[in-house]
């Protein structure tokens, strides 16, 4: 895929509603952020933009805690190809694997897993120090 074919398939108002779903934000409550000119609505229409003003894709930027660049930038179909390439590398590299495996997972859980497995770490040392006392 060529660079022009890839910045036609960027569209800008799809991208913001992408990264505020992401973050799990409303129209409302961006538009509360965005400030006393912002409506949902207004939200609403934004989205639909193909292209959207740098001085508006900066706001929103901020607001989103995202770079300017990856709102202009991002692309469903590099993504995809990215993923599927990493993919099938890792496919290649990886002989005795099953590839059928669900590679994605939520962060949440992973912090929650580290957190009690040193949990548990430490309970283990704490009893063994008291039977070390006793």
């Amino acid at each position: 895929m060529s660079i022009t074919t890839m910045n036609k398939s960027i569209h800008e108002g799809r991208n913001i509603k992408r990264f505020r779903e992401m973050l799990n934000m409303t129209q409302e409550a961006m538009a509360a952020d965005l400030g006393d000119d912002w409506t949902q609505k207004k939200i609403s229409l934004l989205e639909g933009k193909e292209k959207v003003e740098p001085e508006i894709i900066d706001q929103v930027a901020k607001v989103l805690k995202v770079p300017a660049e990856a709102i202009k930038n991002f692309s469903e179909e590099a993504a995809v190809n990215i993923i599927s390439n990493t993919f099938t590398d890792f496919k290649d590299n990886a002989s005795g694997i099953n590839s059928n495996c669900n590679l994605t997972f939520n962060p949440i859980d992973k912090v929650i897993e580290l957190y009690e497995r040193l949990l548990a770490s430490e309970k283990e040392k704490s009893d063994l120090l008291r039977k070390k006392d006793h």
